[in-house]
């Protein structure tokens, strides 16, 4: 597998990892996170392959999670029906994703992403 940044272009901390991993000379593909929104499945994988709850994956500052109450909501909500709603809007996966054969990255810390290197 290759390495994958889902990312969100106009998303300054997206923009801080995609430099990161050009600067630092690591080959990627890029994928447009609301354009080709992640499937459940893979989103399963990934949380499953990163040690990871599913809560981690979901943008906790992002607008739509405000407006559908998330916060009141995610507790009470299956894994099942939380692998659904990330899947069904891009927004709502916290980015960008960095996913490597070995490392799933979420959110830019790059402290977290200088160990993967």
């Amino acid at each position: 597998m290759k390495n994958l940044l889902i990312w969100y272009p106009k998303c300054s901390t997206c923009k801080k990892a995609k430099k990161f991993l050009e600067e630092n000379r690591i080959p990627f593909e890029e994928r447009h996170i609301v354009e080709e929104v992640p499937t459940k499945e893979e989103l399963k994988t990934w949380i499953e392959q990163s040690n990871l709850k599913t809560k981690n994956f979901f943008n906790t500052s992002g607008l739509v999670y405000k407006e559908l109450n998330l916060k009141e909501k995610l507790p009470s909500m299956t894994k099942e029906e939380k692998l659904e709603l990330l899947a069904s809007n891009g927004m709502l996966i916290k980015r960008p994703l960095f996913i490597s054969d070995n490392k799933i990255l979420v959110g830019f810390k790059e402290k977290e992403w200088r160990e993967m290197i």
